[in-house]
């Protein structure tokens, strides 16, 4: 089994951590230069910030963020929100970011994904899908939930698997902020269809809903917020839980210590 990786998401709105329901009715969560320090001291494998309101609000990602972000931070992480073209791409990788997740932009530009993996590569791109139920299938939404683009999420992922992205990032505004488990059949549906790594997002409440996801959605990965944001639960808590039940994770500390002892 392919290791999973645990990643804190920090959705950014005018410089602060927020987190709501369906990006809806935000509450402040705190400094993201603070947290993303805090998170890289608990072991997340990565980080992921995501400017919610960026694209709605048609205003540029803060750049400025990012920078002291990579100046503080050494662990992967990924920036997304208000990203329109290869220019933006390119500053956000310059300050710093690992990788760069569009989502909106892609849309409306499909082409956009082709162009970034080939001048950026395909490993620095993720595609960030918000899907929401519609009936008995998935719909792809865009401006952070506010806009339905008549895409099935399934066809759309596949497609921007052909494009060249090296990631998807699927969240389930349904259950974004619920607490109340990930979408897994969504999740297993989309992970089934693609071969490249899908992080699954929305309704992280307890461990539990992080081995489901990671086992029975059969992802990659496992977003989750506010259980880490309140300390609800602690990264290491959540990944010794999962170590138990057979899944496979990093564990920075016990590695590192290994390798003292053999040093």
């Amino acid at each position: 089994m392919l290791t999973k990786r645990i990643i804190p998401c920090l959705d950014v709105n005018r410089g602060r951590v927020v987190k709501g329901i369906k990006f809806i009715n935000l509450v402040d969560e705190g400094d993201p230069i603070e947290m993303a320090s805090f998170y890289e001291k608990e072991e997340a494998d990565e980080l992921v910030f995501l400017d919610i309101t960026a694209s709605w609000e048609k205003r540029n990602i803060i750049i400025d963020l990012v920078e002291k972000t990579a100046e503080k931070v050494f662990i992967p992480f990924t920036v997304g929100g208000g990203v329109k073209n290869l220019e933006d791409i390119y500053y956000l990788l310059r300050a710093g970011a690992d990788k760069v997740s569009i989502n909106t932009a892609a849309v409306l530009n499909p082409f956009l994904i082709r162009e970034a993996s080939l001048k950026f590569g395909s490993s620095t791109i993720v595609v960030a899908i918000d899907a929401v139920k519609v009936d008995s299938d998935w719909e792809v939404v865009i401006n952070g939930g506010r806009t339905g683009t008549k895409l099935q999420v399934v066809d759309w992922a596949k497609e921007v698997e052909r494009l060249g992205a090296g990631e998807i990032l699927l969240t389930s505004m349904d259950k974004d902020g619920t607490k109340d488990g990930y979408d897994i059949e969504l999740t297993k549906t989309v992970s089934e269809k693609v071969n490249i790594p899908v992080i699954a997002s929305g309704g992280a409440g307890e461990p539990e809903h992080l081995y489901e996801v990671l086992v029975n959605g059969k992802a990659d990965a496992a977003l989750a917020a506010s259980i880490f944001h309140r300390r609800e639960y602690s990264i290491p808590r959540v990944k010794e839980f999962l170590r138990q039940r057979g899944v496979e994770v990093r564990l920075a500390k016990e590695k590192a210590k290994g390798e003292k002892n053999r040093g």
